[in-house]
């Protein structure tokens, strides 16, 4: 699928990517409005709308990831009602094949998360995703998403990268996107992010279900 004898690094999203991405659905969209349901004795219809409203108003952004945020802006303690959810916490199937695949291969392994530190703490004690791995980035570091060509550029120095000689795996498509205007060589995307949905399409970039086919 990849001309691999071009690529150096893989640059590897968490959630959805190397983690199934269920916990942060069934956390977002499922306790975080039942929680504000009961905190503020509405509706769960009305809860809903309320979050949903929320998440659209900073979609893309810094903001959309920060834990702090959400508790500030939500009035829930976020990060004590991750751990009430931490077993829903998985890593797929595919991620630890693959990623050993790669050091056998002398392929760079670095994760690229969008996660909050918190969460990203939280889920590496719950995994054993950072055997893994080579090196890790928060976008959170940087002070932008990695939607954002800024957080590309920080993450090329941070890393003395040659981003022309790297593969970037995420499941989302506009993700994918940003890195290729930034750069990045290749791209590879997740068609499968969540366990428990139907797969995803992707129109720009090729996309599997099993890290392992890209091999």
């Amino acid at each position: 699928m990849f001309p691999w004898h071009k690529i150096d690094t893989v640059l590897l999203d968490m959630d959805g990517t190397l983690l199934d991405l269920h916990f942060d659905n069934h956390f977002w969209l499922q306790l975080v409005p039942q929680q504000l349901s009961l905190l503020r004795q509405i509706s769960l219809d009305d809860a809903n709308d309320l979050v949903t409203q929320a998440y659209h108003n900073v979609v893309g952004t810094l903001d959309w990831y920060c834990l702090d945020y959400w508790q500030q802006h939500l009035g829930l303690d976020i990060l004590a009602l991750h751990h009430t959810a931490a077993d829903k916490i998985k890593i797929r199937q595919d991620s630890m094949p693959f990623l050993q695949a790669l050091a056998s291969a002398s392929k760079r392994r670095i994760l690229f998360t969008n996660a909050h530190p918190h969460s990203l703490a939280l889920k590496l004690t719950h995994t054993n995703l950072a055997e893994g791995l080579d090196e890790l980035l928060s976008s959170h570091e940087s002070g932008y998403p990695k939607e954002h060509p800024n957080f590309w550029q920080y993450a090329f120095d941070k890393f003395k990268l040659d981003p022309a000689r790297c593969l970037f795996v995420d499941d989302s498509e506009v993700i994918l996107a940003a890195s290729k205007r930034a750069g990045v060589g290749y791209q590879l995307g997740i068609s499968n992010p969540d366990s428990q949905k139907p797969h995803t399409v992707f129109n720009q970039f090729p996309a599997v279900s099993d890290l392992l086919h890209s091999l």
